[in-house]
C-alpha cells in the first residue's frame, strides 16, 4: 500500500500494552498483590466479575506475542513493568524472578530488532502500598524511586528511554476521585494529593534515570477542551477543566508551576501535599520527550447545578468508538500545535504512546479501526506539517485485552484478536494494514 503519511524519515512505529491488562500469573513466581487484583475481587467492581489473573497469558506466551510484533515490522514495543512482580510489597527485598521475566522480554525484543519502551508505573500500585494511603501517601513517591532505581539498575544496560507514570490524571480521578477505577475511592477533588505525589514520585524517578544516563518520558491522556458555545460561562468552565485535565499534569514538570485551580475550590498547596521544593523536584529533571495518549476531544459547559464547576457534554454529529468516546481526528492536530503554542520551546519532542478504537465485536475484518488510525496519523502527519517535533507512534493496542473495569470482552482494542478462553491469537485486517504502512513508510525513508 502508499506510504499517505507525510511523517519524518526516523519516525518510529510501535505498538503499546500494559502489564494487568495482558501478562496474567498474577500468583506465580513471586509476585505480589496489585490494587487491580483486589478491586476485581469486589463484587460488582468489574463487568461480569472480569479479572487479569490471566488475561492474555503474555507472562508465558511472550514469545509468540514477539514474533507478532516482528510480523509488524515494529521499531519499538511500549510495555509496563508490574511494580509488585519485581517488589511485592512495594519496597525492600526484590523478588529475583519477577526481575528475570523483564530481563527475558527485554532480550527476546532486542534480538527481534525491537527496541523496549517501558512503563515503570500504570496503574498496578503494589496492595500493600495501598494498604499504607497509596499515592495520598507523601511516602509513596520515594517507594517509586526506590523500585525504579532497581529496574533501571538490572535492565538500563539495554534500554535506553523510560516512561514513569501512565496517565496520572486517569489515575487520580478513575482511581481515588470517583472510584470506578482501582483502588476505588470516591473523594472527589480531595484525591489531588494522589496527583501531586504521582508527579513527585515522576520527579524523583526522573533523577535517577538521568543520574544513569538514561532518557525520560512520561505519558499522560490529554485533550483538546473546546467551550460548547461561545458564552463567558462556557468558556470560564472549559477552562477550569483544561487546568484539570491536561495543565495540573503537564505544567509541573515543563514550566515548575501549577496551573490556578481556584475554580476548582482547590487551595495552592493542593490539600497540604504540596511543599517547599516539590516542584523544582518534579521540574528539574526535565524530559527528554513527552508521551501523548490520546483518543478524543472534550466539550465543556457551564454547570447546570451546584457541584462541579463545569459540565462535560457530548459531541453531536460525529462518529463514536464502541466505548462511546467521540472521532474527532482533526483535534489531534489542533491538541499538539496547541502544546507548541502554549509551552514553546519548554515543549520537548513529542511522541504518540497511545491511539486506538475500541470495538465490540470479535470479527477480525475491522474496517473502522483502520479507517480510525488513518484518520489519526493524517492528523499527526498535518501537526508535523506545521512544525510540532514529533518522533512515533505507538498504536492502542497491540492484543485484545483486559479492558479494565469494563473486563474482557466489551472492548477491544487489538491488532490482534485474542481469544481469552483458548488464548488464540489472530491478526486482525488492521494488523495487515499497520504492517503495509510501516513498510511503505520505511521504504520510503530509504530512497
Amino acid at each position: 500500500m502508499p506510504d499517505r503519511f507525510d511523517l519524518p524519515v526516523d519516525f518510529r512505529w510501535g505498538a503499546a500494552t500494559a502489564a494487568y491488562q495482558i501478562e496474567g500469573a498474577v500468583e506465580e513466581d513471586g509476585r505480589g498483590p496489585s490494587v487491580w487484583d483486589a478491586f476485581c475481587a469486589r463484587p460488582g467492581a468489574v463487568r461480569d466479575g472480569h479479572t487479569g489473573a490471566v488475561a492474555c497469558d503474555h507472562y508465558h506466551r511472550y514469545p509468540e506475542d514477539i514474533e507478532l510484533m516482528k510480523g509488524l515490522g515494529l521499531d519499538g514495543y511500549r510495555f509496563s513493568i508490574a511494580w509488585p512482580r519485581v517488589l511485592p510489597t512495594g519496597g525492600g527485598a526484590v523478588n529475583p524472578a519477577g526481575l528475570a521475566f523483564y530481563d527475558r522480554l527485554v532480550d527476546a525484543l532486542l534480538e527481534a530488532g525491537i527496541t523496549p519502551l517501558p512503563t515503570l508505573f500504570h496503574w498496578d500500585l503494589p496492595q500493600a502500598l495501598e494498604d499504607e494511603g497509596g499515592w495520598l501517601d507523601r511516602d509513596t513517591a520515594y517507594r517509586f524511586a526506590e523500585y525504579t532505581g532497581v529496574v533501571a539498575d538490572r535492565l538500563g544496560d539495554r534500554v535506553p528511554a523510560w516512561i514513569t507514570l501512565n496517565e496520572p490524571f486517569v489515575h487520580t480521578v478513575f482511581g481515588y476521585a470517583l472510584g470506578t477505577h482501582a483502588p476505588g475511592r470516591t473523594l472527589m477533588f480531595e484525591a489531588l494529593p494522589a496527583a501531586h505525589h504521582q508527579l513527585l514520585g515522576h520527579g524523583l524517578a526522573a533523577s535517577l534515570l538521568h543520574e544513569r544516563g538514561l532518557e525520560v518520558m512520561l505519558s499522560n491522556n490529554l485533550t483538546p477542551v473546546e467551550p460548547a458555545s461561545g458564552s463567558a460561562e462556557d468558556a470560564a468552565a472549559a477552562a477550569a477543566y483544561d487546568a484539570l485535565h491536561n495543565r495540573l499534569f503537564t505544567d509541573p514538570v515543563l514550566l515548575g508551576r501549577y496551573p490556578d485551580l481556584s475554580a476548582l475550590g482547590v487551595p495552592d498547596d493542593i490539600f497540604g501535599a504540596v511543599r517547599p521544593g516539590d516542584l523544582d523536584l518534579i521540574h528539574t529533571p526535565g524530559l527528554d520527550g513527552l508521551g501523548l495518549n490520546f483518543y478524543n476531544p472534550t466539550r465543556v459547559a457551564a454547570p447546570t447545578e451546584p457541584g462541579l464547576p463545569f459540565d462535560l457534554v457530548g459531541i453531536p454529529d460525529v462518529p463514536h468508538t464502541a466505548f462511546g468516546w467521540p472521532v474527532v481526528p482533526d483535534a489531534l492536530t489542533r491538541l499538539l500545535v496547541g502544546l507548541r503554542d502554549t509551552y514553546g520551546k519548554a515543549l520537548p519532542p513529542v511522541t504518540i504512546t497511545e491511539n486506538g478504537c475500541s470495538v465490540t465485536e470479535e470479527t477480525v475484518p475491522d474496517q473502522p479501526r483502520i479507517d480510525y488510525l488513518a484518520a489519526h496519523l493524517d492528523a499527526l502527519a498535518r501537526a508535523a506539517a506545521e512544525g510540532v517535533d514529533v518522533r512515533g507512534y505507538y498504536t492502542w493496542s497491540l492484543l485484545d485485552n483486559f479492558e479494565w473495569a469494563e473486563g474482557l470482552f466489551s472492548q477491544r482494542f487489538g491488532l490482534v484478536h485474542v481469544d481469552f478462553e483458548t488464548q488464540k491469537r489472530t491478526p486482525r485486517a488492521s494488523y495487515a494494514w499497520y504492517r503495509d504502512l510501516i513498510a511503505a513508510h520505511r521504504k520510503r525513508s530509504a530512497r
